[in-house]
């Protein structure tokens, strides 16, 4: 096991009504275009650094506010690999069961939206820490966030590396965990968890309601010979209510092509959830599922809706017409 601090940068889309989200799996915050990691050594101290720019191919324009922050710009972007290559370099980089240490919820997040529209793997990844928790709980602070500039301003930590640059806040961050009795905070970490709220996933940019959606399930499956033998698995597509555990009452699965589906389920007690389904071929030729579960919004039905009858719109334009009969 390996503790691994890490930092991202991504682009986001300069429009909520850009096309691209109408094909892709999942509701994408940010695309990863910058990762930046610090290994611990074995006295839980900043040691070997990564660094790597990512190559963006569904956000390809470059937001003006990202690139006014992070001063990167298509042009050098364009010289870059993209995330499936960089992710697989930098997986050999983190070693065996990485655990990684962020400032905040928000990486680990734009990470997993990433690893799933690209259909990668993530089983590798032994476990995530929000270093805010330990922080709050190490120095007697109170429930709220922290920025990253707090905490080195109160521990007197001079800023020499470049902020927004993601080998910058990584190495800032790894220097904040040399100022923390660090392993103290991992042994306590359970109970640290509940010195912050867990912070919601806002989808309100792509959302003209503004309301916030929830990612409250990520799942992976795999071993199937056909598709239409993971929808015959119950542990696939009969999904438990993540409130009570009752069984959710499921709608009909529609087809939005690229081998995704989506649900609109419900339970009686705690409302309804939308459950999307990405399958993919393994290597060894098997087919697996990754689910994802949000606690539906008002934009959430009516994308399934939409879905469903331009579905039902394209079953009926391929029926076969009936033979006239004399």
């Amino acid at each position: 096991m390996s503790y691994i601090v890490l930092d991202l940068e991504w682009n986001q889309a300069m429009s909520s009504n850009a096309s691209i989200f109408n094909y892709l799996p999942i509701h994408l915050a940010g695309e990863i275009i910058q990762i930046g990691a610090v290994k611990l050594d074995e006295n839980l101290y900043p040691a070997e650094e990564y660094k790597s720019d990512v190559k963006p191919v569904y956000f390809r324009r470059m937001h003006y506010k990202v690139k006014k922050l992070t001063g990167i710009d298509k042009d050098r972007l364009n010289q870059s690999d993209t995330f499936p290559v960089v992710f697989e370099q930098f997986r050999e980089w983190c070693g065996e069961d990485p655990v990684f240490i962020t400032w905040g919820n928000d990486d680990r997040r734009i990470m997993e939206q990433n690893i799933i529209v690209h259909d990668l793997d993530w089983d590798w990844i032994s476990d995530w820490i929000n270093l805010q928790l330990i922080y709050n709980m190490q120095t007697g602070g109170d429930k709220n966030q922290k920025s990253l500039a707090t905490a080195m301003e109160h521990f007197a930590i001079e800023q020499t590396r470049v902020a927004h640059d993601a080998l910058g806040d990584a190495y800032n961050t790894a220097l904040v965990c040399s100022h923390l009795d660090l392993e103290a905070g991992l042994d306590e970490y359970e109970e640290a968890s509940h010195a912050l709220p867990t912070k919601v996933v806002s989808v309100s940019s792509s959302n003209s309601s503004g309301e916030i959606a929830e990612a409250l399930e990520h799942s992976s499956f795999g071993g199937y010979s056909a598709r239409s033998e993971a929808f015959a698995d119950e542990k696939v597509c009969h999904v438990p209510c993540p409130e009570c555990s009752a069984p959710l009452v499921e709608g009909r699965w529609v087809n939005q092509g690229d081998r995704r589906y989506m649900n609109l389920c419900e339970c009686e007690e705690h409302g309804k959830y939308l459950v999307r389904l990405k399958f993919r071929k393994d290597e060894d030729e098997s087919w697996g599922v990754n689910r994802i579960l949000y606690k539906a919004n008002e934009e959430m039905e009516k994308l399934y809706r939409e879905k469903s009858t331009q579905s039902r719109r394209r079953s009926r334009g391929h029926r076969k017409p009936r033979k006239a009969t004399t």
